[in-house]
């Protein structure tokens, strides 16, 4: 990423007094508005009225011991979790890092659980709630999304599936699909690091992709409501952990890859591996590809199913070119060619050429799906995507001429880039930009992520993020170590992020922008093993009010 010529920082610490501007009413606002949280404390979305199955009927299925009387027992859901047990499910009991699953079979059987379904070692440990025990032969995960397939009915459901993977953006690319699914007049679904949505129903999401119990309930759930595509987040733990068994998606795609997940992958290539292992015949029909990077290459060539592919650079060689036509920061418009004269032109109201490029492969995912793009084009107006992406790239503030404030999920080098490259190319004045790391995950992209945010910014303030069981300020030395290696930027630290978001504000003036990267929507920080409370966007809301930048 090449510096941006501009005039040093100035670092006085003085509030702004500019008057705070209306926020925009555009359609992605309302979109915000009129969704809800619902399922009360339940952890998992589940079908209303879902159909009992045979115990017996399943234990044959799959080969499985019993051990007690199943007496014609039926089950209408799945579990992992003793806390999410409803009446009428199977617990299933999977040893653990730290506890096996059988040692809840109590409260499971509290909770309304009719059978348990283990591995030999929780047949003993669950044999004493009275509960009938499925033993497996095998891990019971290794076929765990077929048994969820079988008791929810997600085994052949109607709406097409669609399946999101890389490094970075695929939160995006899922809203995207289901903005445009809407657009072309069809009931969506999705499920997001951030949330899992039927039509407007929302739970918030506990981790990027759900485990097999959980997405089969959630799609059968979907196809209980009419939903006619769903756009699902996959991240590589789920291709390697078989959360996505028993799902076989329409359409995958791929759109880049950088370093992320080394302490649980061990080096680049395994975790490019697990990517990879999405496009193939047990998982997918059809894939997307973005070319522009060696990786991309590299599925392509070794993808096991057709691929289509979308270049973003001139002299790429693809089925599809994207072009970007204008960028602000009120969002950028793109021009999409393909094959046989198809074409899109349309604006996404979020930053950055690579919301260009993830709109881009939503489209064309739908496209392969059959989903034409005028069909898709007609329900838009002017070509505006009214998409709305929690925490990502989320402007607090409310437009205009003084200095505008935005939240973002991204904490991988690869984000870093690509938010401060695309934010160098449309800020008028300086980038002041704050940002944390995880503790007890990869250590090895701090000082990376730290030279980035160096090299792109005018600004940094390093501050605490989910330091978990760390010093907080042995991973703030590796930050800051990066930041000052790059030479250009003024590097603060400031470990308290609700100082740190006060001090961005104080620091900024008209036309400047302040990026705080990391929490984006969440509503905690971890630290020392507990979760306290922290919203990053009602912090920053907050102190814009305390600085008269936001009513």
């Amino acid at each position: 990423m090449r510096p941006r010529l501009r005039s040093e920082p100035s670092i006085s610490h003085r509030r702004l007094g500019s008057s705070c501007h209306s926020r925009r009413n555009t359609d992605f606002d309302a979109r915000r508005r009129q969704t809800h949280v619902s399922n009360g404390d339940a952890l998992s979305i589940r079908p209303r009225t879902p159909l009992p199955v045979s115990l017996e009927a399943v234990a044959e299925r799959f080969a499985l011991s019993i051990r007690g009387e199943l007496e014609g027992a039926r089950v209408t859901g799945v579990s992992l979790d003793s806390r999410d047990v409803r009446v009428g499910d199977l617990y299933i009991g999977m040893p653990g890092a730290k506890r096996h699953g059988a040692d809840f079979a109590e409260q499971a059987k509290k909770r309304g659980a009719v059978a348990i379904l283990s591995d030999e070692a929780g047949a003993v440990l669950g044999g004493g709630s009275g509960l009938p025990v499925l033993v497996a032969s095998q891990h019971p995960r290794e076929i765990l999304g077929a048994v969820a397939a079988m008791i929810y009915g997600t085994e052949n459901i109607a709406a097409k599936l669609f399946g999101v993977t890389g490094t970075n953006g695929k939160t995006s690319v899922v809203y995207l699909l289901a903005e445009l699914m809407r657009a072309a007049g069809l009931t969506p679904g999705l499920s997001s690091t951030a949330e899992r949505r039927v039509g407007d129903e929302v739970i918030p999401a506990n981790l990027t992709s759900p485990e097999a119990s959980e997405l089969h309930g959630l799609l059968a759930r979907m196809s209980e409501t009419g939903v006619d595509g769903v756009a699902i987040e996959v991240s590589a733990q789920a291709v390697v952990r078989h959360r996505l068994d028993g799902v076989h998606f329409d359409i995958v795609a791929f759109n880049n890859f950088s370093q992320d997940h080394l302490d649980e992958f061990g080096d680049l290539e395994s975790y490019f591996a697990a990517k990879r292992a999405l496009f193939t015949p047990e998982h997918a029909a059809r894939g997307v590809v973005v070319v522009d990077s060696e990786y991309g290459r590299r599925i392509v060539a070794e993808s096991r199913i057709p691929v289509t592919r979308l270049a973003t650079e001139y002299g790429q060689e693809a089925e599809w070119h994207l072009a970007v036509t204008r960028q602000t920061l009120d969002g950028v418009s793109f021009v999409l060619q393909g094959p046989a004269g198809a074409s899109f032109r349309g604006r996404v109201p979020v930053l950055g050429r690579f919301m260009a490029e993830n709109a881009a492969l939503a489209l064309i995912m739908l496209h392969e799906a059959g989903i034409p793009l005028a069909r898709v084009e007609a329900g838009l107006s002017g070509g505006l995507i009214p998409v709305y992406i929690p925490g990502r790239l989320e402007e607090i503030t409310a437009g205009g001429e003084g200095p505008r404030f935005f939240v973002d999920y991204g904490h991988t080098p690869g984000s870093f880039e690509a938010m401060l490259e695309a934010l160098g190319e449309v800020t008028p004045g300086r980038i002041i930009f704050m940002f944390g790391a995880d503790g007890d995950r990869d250590t090895t992209k701090r000082e990376e992520m730290g030279r980035i945010a160096g090299a792109g910014a005018d600004t940094v303030i390093i501050c605490d993020y989910h330091p978990r069981s760390e010093p907080p300020e042995a991973i703030r030395a590796q930050l800051l170590k990066g930041a000052r290696s790059a030479n250009r930027a003024t590097v603060i630290e400031e470990g308290d992020p609700r100082l740190a978001v006060r001090l961005a504000i104080s620091l900024a003036e008209p036309g400047d922008v302040i990026l705080y990267a990391g929490p984006g929507h969440e509503d905690h920080q971890e630290v020392a093993g507990k979760f306290l409370p922290y919203s990053a966007r009602e912090e920053v809301r907050g102190a814009l009010r305390e600085a008269g930048l936001l009513h």
